[in-house]
């Protein structure tokens, strides 16, 4: 199933990770003592992702994601010769 445009339209706050990473010698797994980094929280509004942030006493990196440009096409547009 493809989610596309609609489902990405929320503000992630991602922890980082600052554990010590581990090599198993065995089977060559790396891991890190604290599960931190796996913790991904979605919020609908920056605000939102901002105050929970402040709440807890996090320090905050805002990073934007440059729009995506849709162009409509048609199911022809499959099958036309490309110029390149």
């Amino acid at each position: 199933m493809q989610s596309g445009i609609p489902n990405s339209r929320k503000w992630i706050l991602e922890y980082v990770s600052t554990g010590q990473r581990k090599t198993d010698p065995l089977m060559g797994w790396t891991s890190v003592n604290s599960t931190l980094g796996q913790v991904k929280l979605s919020f609908d509004t920056l605000e939102d992702a901002q105050a929970y942030a402040k709440k807890k006493g996090l320090v905050v990196s805002v990073s934007h994601v440059n729009e995506t440009l849709f162009r409509p096409k048609s199911y022809t547009d499959n099958f036309t010769k490309k110029i390149r």
